[in-house]
Formats: C-alpha cells, sequence, structure tokens
C-alpha cells in the first residue's frame, strides 16, 4: 500500500537503506527507555497524540537508521538513513527555560540537600521534578506547541518516522545520560552544578546550622533530637533511634574529586570506586546488625 501527500502527491511504500555504525537502540521490543526521566519523556510525547507516528520511528530507532546526532542547549540535529542515498537531516528545537525560570528551578535545588547532594556527586535525584514543579516549570514539554521539528524528507507527517526516531534515541541517550534533559532545556551539567556551588557557598550560614542525621539525611540542627553533650549527660534522652544505612550518594567524595593524576588503568576510576564503596557500607550494615543486607528486617535500633 502506497502514501498519499497533498504536495508529493501518491508515492510507493519504501524501504530504508541498512546502514552500518548507526545509533540502534537497545530495547528490541516492548517500550523504550529504562529510568523514569526518559520514560517520562516517550510518555509526554505519546500524549501529544502522536503514538502511531511514533511507531514507525521505534523501528528506525531499532534497526540504526539514525546515524548521528548533537545535542545544544535547545536544539538537536541529526541525519537519519531513509530510502534515499542522502541521509535526511532532522532538527528538533525545544524553547530553552529564560534566566530566570533556571534561577527560580536552582533556588529549589540548592534548597534541598538531598538534591544539591546528588547534583553535585553528577547524579540525578529520583524526584527532582519536584524541584520544577515547585517553581511552576515542567522540565518536559507541556504541549505539541513547545516543539518546533524539520525533516529534509518529502513526509509531511509531523513527526514523520525520521524524527520520531531520533526522539526514541534521545529518550536511551538520557538513560546514559539524564543532564542531556537539561541540556535540552538550556542548561549544561556544568552550568547546574556551577550555579549550586555558588549557591550553597553564598548561603554558609544556612550550611553552618546542618547537621547530618545516621541515616545520611541533612537536617536542621533545630531538627536534631539530641545534642551531644545531651547524650553523654544522660539528659533528656528517653530513647535515641540509630539507623546504619547505605549513603543517599554512594562514593560522593570520590566523584566531586574526580578522577586522581596518577589513574592510568583504562577501568573507569569513578564506578570501581563506587562499587568499592557500595560493598563497604553493605558489610557496615552486615557488622552492626548481624544479619545479610536485603532481609526484611527494621535496621533500626533503639537505645534506652
Amino acid at each position: 500500500m502506497g502514501y498519499h501527500d497533498e504536495f508529493w502527491g501518491w508515492y510507493p511504500p519504501s524501504k530504508p537503506i541498512k546502514v552500518e555504525g548507526g545509533i540502534k537502540a537497545k530495547s528490541k521490543r516492548g517500550t523504550i527507555g529504562d529510568t523514569w526521566w526518559s520514560k517520562r519523556w516517550v510518555k509526554v510525547l505519546e500524549s501529544f497524540g502522536w503514538s502511531n507516528r511514533l511507531e514507525r520511528g521505534r523501528r528506525y530507532a531499532r534497526s540504526g537508521q539514525v546515524l548521528d546526532f548533537k545535542l545544544s542547549p535547545g536544539k538537536v540535529t541529526a541525519r537519519v538513513q531513509g530510502s534515499m542515498a542522502e541521509p535526511y537531516r532532522v532538527i528538533i528545537e525545544i524553547k530553552p527555560l529564560i534566566d530566570k525560570e533556571w534561577n527560580d528551578v536552582l533556588e529549589e535545588m540548592s534548597g534541598k540537600a538531598i538534591f544539591a547532594a546528588k547534583l553535585l556527586a553528577e547524579e540525578m535525584p529520583q524526584n527532582i521534578e519536584e524541584a520544577f514543579d515547585a517553581a511552576s516549570i515542567s522540565l518536559f514539554p507541556e504541549s505539541s506547541k513547545d516543539i518546533k521539528t524539520d525533516c529534509s524528507c518529502p513526509d509531511s507527517a509531523n513527526p514523520c518516522k525520521h524524527i520520531a526516531a531520533v526522539y526514541y534515541i534521545l529518550a536511551e541517550e538520557f538513560d546514559r545520560d539524564p543532564f542531556m534533559l537539561f541540556k535540552l532545556r538550556g542548561k549544561t551539567k556544568d552550568d547546574i552544578t556551577a550555579s549550586l556551588r555558588k549557591m550553597r557557598t553564598a548561603g554558609n550560614d544556612s550550611v553552618s546550622q546542618l547537621e547530618v542525621h545516621p541515616s545520611g539525611e541533612v537536617l536542621d540542627k533545630k531538627e536534631v533530637p539530641v545534642s551531644v553533650d545531651d547524650f553523654w549527660a544522660g539528659e533528656e534522652l528517653e530513647s535515641f533511634s540509630v539507623n546504619i544505612s547505605p549513603p543517599d550518594v554512594s562514593a560522593a567524595i570520590i566523584k566531586r574529586l574526580g578522577t586522581p593524576e596518577f589513574w592510568n588503568s583504562k577501568d573507569d576510576f569513578n564506578k570501581m570506586m563506587s562499587r568499592f564503596y557500595e560493598d563497604i557500607s553493605r558489610h557496615a550494615v552486615d557488622a552492626a546488625y548481624g544479619e545479610k543486607t536485603g532481609r526484611k528486617k527494621s535496621e533500626k535500633r533503639k537505645i534506652h
């Protein structure tokens, strides 16, 4: 069965030219994307009524028809191999957030210690959308009008299968590097971390009022139930809860310091150290409670 276009008229179905070395989606069937942010990206696109158009692009993404792409703040350019000898050129533009919007979001991020800690350790918090929601800003496009696209192919459908293929490749790239989402909205990872460090340093007075709970959570001093002096004096100490658990950010200091100059191995230093830290944390919990991590028992002890 062929297709009919108002401008180009009727044309027969075409098969894309197979290519070697294209960017091939890892997913072989079902949905594309592993993390919440990549799944959210796909779900948002599908909510615009593009399900049928996206389906054709998903097949292109899985067969490796996307040759390459470049992501810059607010813009993605890509080449997708179709049925013609010359690859089609795809442009996807999403309006970046303005400076004031980003400042509001960054204020929300810096105000929550766990957000700041994870982002400065170059990890994406699972609930980062809360910072955007609190600033009344959306991390993801809210309607199809927020996205401008163009493809050099003759298909008038928007998105065409070439644009849709790039959408899916982006979803898997977001799995690999979620900070690309921020870049798409106008801020690079370096921009985000630099701004957070500046805000946290400027708020030194408030930072000095923070203490770390045994669970790893950062609390205001006024929220800490027992002071060190009162603890040793035995005053106002009806019960004291201790919770030994792995940190929210594994190997945070190592990630902040980066790979040392003496490291000459081909292995990724941060990943290797993260595994060591995770093993140490697991053994610490086992030693503290005399049980293997993962058993459904409380990790809390009360000292009376």
